[in-house]
């Protein structure tokens, strides 16, 4: 038996990862393709959609195929888990006479820092997803690739909010997770009694970020309260502060691709946020 190991964070997944699936069917001499959602990736601390979640979509856009399974032994330790853990995981399991190891071209300048790389060198036979944004170096020209087209990540979808890339298979799922962050958000800051709280859909529009969210304090501990509370609520959907401005009068928070302003109630009126981006978005109108 062959096999070949897709894993990846799926978050969500995209026509990237099924280019990728029906490239390693058609073009790898194997038998089964295994596709392993990550809990979370040992080079990132954290996820936007649930690891069940991500699992679910991805039983729902690849097993079908019998020659496709969808293994959920990463989800299942609930702890970043290195490739190297994983291929001796299903060596074991399946005893195949080979393994191919898909790694996207994004991951070569960081594969020799992978857990016991020289011993997974040895394992397996990597794979590359080519994308048409990365150089491959001349040192790993000689490794086997699938020439994949879609120039499409899961960050981008998350950040611009644009579902194109994703299956309409699972792409009212995803879209309506995606927007139910704003409602997350905004759940938080009324229950933490947060008066007058907006969000504005900033997609589309020439601005930093996708949405806006603006909310009055009661006083300057409020707004430190109204942080913390964020904080602790949003991580656990894996949620993070890319930065944070703090004063008594303006906190700014920043999601990426949601900026949160959380202002008194004297600068809420004197800035007008909510006047400069209505404006901004009948501008481009």
């Amino acid at each position: 038996m062959n096999i070949a190991i897709f894993g990846g964070s799926f978050d969500p997944p995209h026509a990237g990862h099924d280019e990728i699936v029906k490239a390693a069917l058609n073009a790898l001499d194997i038998d089964k393709l295994i596709i392993i959602p990550t809990f979370c990736s040992p080079f990132k601390d954290s996820f936007c959609a649930s690891p069940a979640l991500r699992l679910k979509w991805c039983k729902e856009l690849w097993a079908g195929n019998s020659r496709v399974y969808i293994s959920d032994f990463e989800i299942k330790k609930a702890e970043p888990t290195a490739s190297i853990t994983s291929v001796r995981h299903f060596k074991k399991l399946l005893n195949p006479s080979k393994i191919y190891l898909i790694i996207g071209a994004d991951c070569l300048k960081s594969l020799h820092l992978w857990r016991e790389f020289e011993k997974l060198d040895k394992m397996v036979e990597f794979v590359i997803a080519t994308r048409k944004d990365f150089l491959i170096k001349d040192s790993f020209k000689a490794l086997k690739k699938l020439e994949i087209n879609a120039n499409i990540s899961s960050s981008f979808i998350r950040q611009s909010l644009d579902f194109s890339a994703v299956s309409p298979k699972i792409a009212d799922e995803v879209k309506e997770f995606m927007l139910s962050r704003i409602e997350r958000i905004v759940r938080i800051l009324d229950d933490k009694k947060a008066e007058d709280v907006e969000a504005i859909d900033m997609s589309g529009r020439e601005y930093i970020a996708k949405y806006v969210i603006i909310a009055t304090t009661l006083h300057s501990r409020h707004a430190f309260s109204l942080a913390d509370e964020l904080a602790r609520g949003l991580k656990p959907a894996g949620e993070k502060f890319l930065g944070t401005e703090m004063s008594d009068d303006w906190c700014v928070i920043d999601l990426g691709d949601i900026i949160i302003h959380l202002m008194s109630a004297n600068y809420r009126a004197k800035y007008d946020i909510e006047k400069f981006l209505a404006e901004l978005k009948a501008n481009k109108e």
